[in-house]
């Protein structure tokens, strides 16, 4: 039997996950969790066999998540599934600890093929994020670039500065002072050469790295 807990901001995604996987006589979900940080005291509370974690989430995210996961409990698999099927993002999870990546658009099949796949202590990409990776190593170029010079940081300060987090948020959330958010957020400027969050975030759509509601 292979436990699993969900996390996932938004409640009707982690209802469709649920349904999907309840299918399934070999896996049991052992639970539900709607941030990173809800996620790590689940995995603390529940000890789970793997995660399915969403990476674009209120507080520190899915990547930030998965890095606190990996080291507390690294016999916990996870596998980020997400609407981000471009690069950087599969690269900052793996760097994270994450041992899969699925989008929301892979079928059921897929997903089982993923859990089963981890669980084993395999990697795992889907079909699609894979495809797109091959055609930009064949390009010779990733229209990604930009943000692949980010740091996990970096990343993950991006992301919640695109979902409007203040600086105080970002500075309780990652455990850093207000002054080194503002660092960060002058590094992302210069890298990504833009000169306002509302620039930033507009870039970050461009490129797919977060969704319209974000």
């Amino acid at each position: 039997m292979i436990r699993i807990l969900l996390v996932d901001d938004h409640e009707l995604v982690r209802a469709g996950f649920r349904h999907i996987l309840d299918g399934d006589a070999g896996i049991e979900v052992a639970g539900e969790a709607k941030s990173g940080e809800e996620a790590l005291l689940q995995v603390q509370k529940l000890k789970p066999d793997l995660v399915l974690m969403d990476i674009n989430m209120p507080g520190i995210g899915g990547i930030e998540a998965t890095r606190k996961i990996k080291r507390l409990y690294p016999g916990t698999q996870v596998i980020a599934v997400t609407i981000h099927s471009r690069a950087p993002f599969p690269e900052q999870l793996h760097e994270a600890g994450a041992m899969g990546y699925v989008s929301k658009g892979c079928p059921p099949g897929e997903l089982f093929e993923a859990i089963r796949t981890v669980s084993a202590g395999e990697p795992f990409i889907s079909n699609d994020v894979s495809r797109k990776m091959t055609l930009r190593l064949l390009a010779g170029k990733s229209s990604d670039a930009a943000f692949g010079m980010l740091s996990q940081r970096e990343m993950q300060v991006m992301l919640m500065i695109t979902q409007g987090s203040r600086t105080q948020d970002i500075s309780d959330s990652l455990c850093i002072s207000p002054k080194t958010v503002s660092t960060y957020r002058h590094r992302l400027f210069e890298k990504l050469s833009v000169r306002s969050d509302v620039e930033l975030t507009h870039l970050a759509l461009r490129y797919g790295l977060i969704g319209e509601t974000a």
